[in-house]
């Protein structure tokens, strides 16, 4: 169910005095509500109310549809970077065909690209469980094979009848542009502040007698 939206615009606001900032983002200052209304209403936009708990309440003139819109995708964006990192499972079989090794394969290179772990199981049965190496030695080939973008978290370890192993996805590199806005956006460092000095004709302190 999609949440309310809790924003008071326009007729909505129901305070008598508003802090208006013009749609230039300049603060005009202390008005009443319905100067604040006519002002929005004169350049076809709205009047938003975005610091509620000030007094009076902070109102700004700007294109609702546009602001809301806006504020989704910073939202959007910010559930992306908390994403939780799911783990996927995939099963062989010691002597898989090798285009059933591929399709697998693949199935693994789209999980790790999807920044998702994945759990790699191969299955014995019967005498195969005398012949673990294979098994070891499949997943390894399958780790060396998807080693651009996986690494090994947990090497492979026999459990009953299976043998498992975990991939982890490897952090990729942050392109140019993404580090450029990051640091445009970084707040300036502010220089450290310099010791003072002593002054020459300090005394010096006396030796403990």
């Amino acid at each position: 169910m999609p949440e309310r939206d809790e924003t008071r615009i326009n007729e909505r606001i129901r305070v008598p005095q508003v802090r208006l900032v013009g749609e230039d983002g300049n603060q005009i200052g202390v008005v009443d509500t319905q100067q604040a209304l006519r002002y929005a209403q004169e350049r076809d936009l709205d009047l938003v109310e975005v610091a509620p708990d000030a007094r009076p309440p902070v109102c700004r003139v700007l294109d609702y549809s546009k602001y809301k819109y806006e504020q989704e995708q910073k939202a959007k964006a910010a559930r992306r970077h908390q994403k939780q990192v799911n783990v996927r499972e995939i099963k062989l079989r010691p002597k898989i065909a090798t285009n059933d090794y591929e399709t697998k394969k693949n199935h693994v290179v789209r999980f790790l690209k999807g920044d998702d772990r994945v759990k790699v199981t191969i299955m014995f049965r019967g005498r195969e469980q005398t012949h673990p190496e294979r098994g070891e030695r499949l997943l390894m080939r399958l780790a060396e094979d998807v080693a651009e973008l996986g690494t090994i978290e947990q090497s492979p370890q026999q459990d009953g009848r299976n043998m498992t192993m975990l991939l982890a996805p490897v952090k990729r590199k942050p392109e140019p542009e993404q580090v450029a806005e990051a640091q445009a956006q970084a707040p300036a460092e502010t220089p450290a502040q310099a010791p003072a000095e002593t002054p020459a004709d300090a005394p010096a302190a006396a030796d403990a007698g």
